[in-house]
């Protein structure tokens, strides 16, 4: 029975793929045409294609907002692993006292939606004086994924063997050398996960990028938002700075696709 539905679930995983997939190659498809092909009801899907959109895109210098957002998503991604795994470690191979509640405490931090610390998170940025500055970003970025990163990192690292640390140590290795030269190496694909979570999670942050930036500091997502005026929605360069905007994130999960496909299903089955 179970080889003959076979067929019938490969076609329905399939049919699941291409409905999730049909939006992206929609809105990429229609990055390459004319406002006025784009803006038809029913669409013209074989309008004229051009790259105008896109020059019209650079002519707007589109570069500052995604170097802010791959400056803020990179550093504070590596900020976010320097101070997961270390506490992670904590929590998992060598636990603390009560380490339950620490675990609750960093669940708890996300039970308070983002919308209701704005006011406050703006005060504090303003009177430090560091309203459009990407090290206000990076800041929060850090701690907003911090979490995230340590509740992944410990189910990570509870997987690690234990005999392996234990000859680590019989050999003479400290904390950093074996958190650099054993437990790294065989959590690589949960620090892939991990690390690829956090940066998606900061690449598309938007609530906090436009209201604490303004002309320095601002993101891509930001700049999304300029395509919706008074004047009408430009769908054409909508979709091509939506796809620009997506480029980096899809080229880093796909150079990425193995050990996140690992990291992901690590310590799901023992």
């Amino acid at each position: 029975m179970t080889a003959r539905l076979t067929p019938l679930w490969t076609f329905v995983a399939w049919l699941a793929t291409l409905a999730f997939f049909a939006p992206v190659a929609w809105m990429v498809l229609t990055s390459f045409h004319q406002e006025a092909d784009a803006a038809t009801n029913p669409p013209s899907p074989l309008a004229p294609f051009t790259f105008d959109q896109y020059e019209t895109l650079f002519s707007r210098d589109i570069t500052p907002f995604l170097l802010n957002s791959a400056m803020a998503s990179v550093i504070s991604t590596l900020l976010v692993l320097a101070l997961a795994v270390p506490t992670a470690y904590a929590l998992s191979i060598k636990p603390v006292e009560k380490w339950t509640d620490v675990m609750f405490f960093f669940l708890s931090t996300k039970f308070l939606p983002a919308i209701a610390a704005l006011l406050p998170v703006y005060l504090i940025v303003k009177d430090a004086g560091m309203l459009d500055n990407v090290w206000t970003l990076i800041v929060l970025y850090t701690a907003m994924n911090l979490p995230i990163a340590v509740w992944m990192m410990r189910s990570f690292l509870a997987e690690v063997p234990r005999e392996i640390l234990e000859a680590a140590e019989v050999d003479g290795a400290n904390l950093l050398t074996v958190l650099w030269r054993v437990v790294a190496p065989i959590a690589l694909p949960g620090l892939a996960a991990t690390s690829l979570i956090c940066f998606i999670f900061s690449w598309n942050e938007f609530m906090f990028a436009v209201n604490l930036t303004a002309t320095q500091a601002s993101t891509a997502p930001v700049f999304l938002v300029g395509f919706i005026t008074n004047e009408g929605l430009f769908l054409a360069r909508l979709c091509a700075a939506a796809t620009l905007v997506s480029l980096p994130v899809l080229i880093a999960g796909f150079a990425a696709q193995d050990k996140l496909v690992r990291g992901l299903s690590l310590g799901a089955v023992k």
